[in-house]
C-alpha cells in the first residue's frame, strides 16, 4: 500500500507537469485532425497515437507518407526522430534505473517530452528523493499528460472536420518544443546545440522526405560535444 509520502509525490508530478495541459490538448488535437486528413482511419489514428506516443514522430510519419515516401523511409525517419528519448533514458538511469524491470519497462513505453524534462529537472534539483517517490512523481507527471494525449487524439480524429479553420490548433506544436526547450539552455553546450539545429534544420530544409532534420541534429550533436570537451580541456589546462 503506497505510503503518504509516495502518494503525495505522485500528486506532485501530476501537478508539476499539468501546465503542459495547454498544448498537449491542441497538439494531440491536430495530430487527430491532420491523421484523418491524410487518410487514416478513427481506429489507425488512435492506435498511432497509443503505440507510438511520440508527437513528433507521429507528425514525421504522416508528412513523409502523404508524400509517397517508402515504408522503410518513414521507418527510418521516425526512429531518428524519436532517438532523443534514448538520451533522456540514459539521463534517468541515475534516479530512477533501481526500478523493478516492469516498471521500467512501463515508464519507457509512456516517455515523452514534457514528462521527461519536469522529471529530471526534479530529481536532479532533489537527489535525496527516495526511489519509490520519483517512481511515484515520474507517473504523476505522465498521467497529466498520456491521457489527456489519447482522449483529444480520439476527439481530433472524430470532430476535426467540424474544427473551424480559423481555430485550427497549429500554434501548438511550436510553443509545446520551445516550452520544453528554452529552461533546458543552462550552459554553453546547450545553447550551442540547439543553435546549430536551428541553423542546420534550415540549411538542409531542401533535403527531401525530412532527412534534413536528421543532418541537423548529428550537426548539433557534434558541435555540442566539441564544446564540451573545449571546456573541459580548458578546466584541465586551469588547473595546471
Amino acid at each position: 500500500m503506497a505510503s503518504v509520502e509516495t502518494k503525495a509525490a505522485f500528486w506532485r508530478g501530476l501537478k508539476d507537469c499539468s501546465p503542459f495541459i495547454v498544448v498537449v490538448i491542441p497538439f494531440s488535437t491536430l495530430f487527430g485532425v491532420v491523421a484523418r486528413d491524410a487518410g487514416l482511419d478513427i481506429l489507425q489514428v488512435v492506435a498511432m497515437s497509443a503505440i507510438v506516443i511520440a508527437g513528433s514522430a507521429q507528425f514525421t510519419a504522416l508528412s513523409l507518407l502523404q508524400e509517397g515516401a517508402p515504408v522503410f523511409v518513414v521507418l527510418l525517419a521516425s526512429l531518428a526522430v524519436n532517438m532523443r528519448m534514448a538520451m533522456y533514458s540514459a539521463a534517468l538511469v541515475p534516479h530512477i534505473g533501481a526500478a523493478p524491470l516492469r516498471l521500467r519497462a512501463l515508464m519507457a513505453y509512456v516517455m515523452v517530452d514534457q514528462t521527461f524534462a519536469v522529471s529530471v529537472q526534479t530529481f536532479e534539483a532533489e537527489p535525496e528523493m527516495p526511489l519509490d517517490q520519483k517512481i511515484a512523481y515520474y507517473f504523476g507527471c505522465i498521467v497529466v499528460v498520456c491521457i489527456p494525449w489519447y482522449i483529444c487524439t480520439f476527439l481530433g480524429a472524430l470532430l476535426g472536420q467540424a474544427i473551424p479553420t480559423s481555430l485550427s490548433p497549429d500554434f501548438a506544436v511550436p510553443i509545446c518544443f520551445i516550452a520544453l526547450v528554452a529552461p533546458m539552455l543552462r550552459t554553453l553546450p546547450h545553447v550551442v546545440t540547439a543553435g546549430v539545429s536551428v541553423l542546420a534544420a534550415v540549411a538542409f530544409a531542401w533535403v527531401p522526405w525530412n532527412f534534413g532534420l536528421i543532418i541537423a541534429a548529428v550537426l548539433a550533436m557534434i558541435a555540442g560535444a566539441q564544446v564540451e570537451f573545449w571546456q573541459r580541456r580548458k578546466a584541465r589546462g586551469a588547473e595546471l
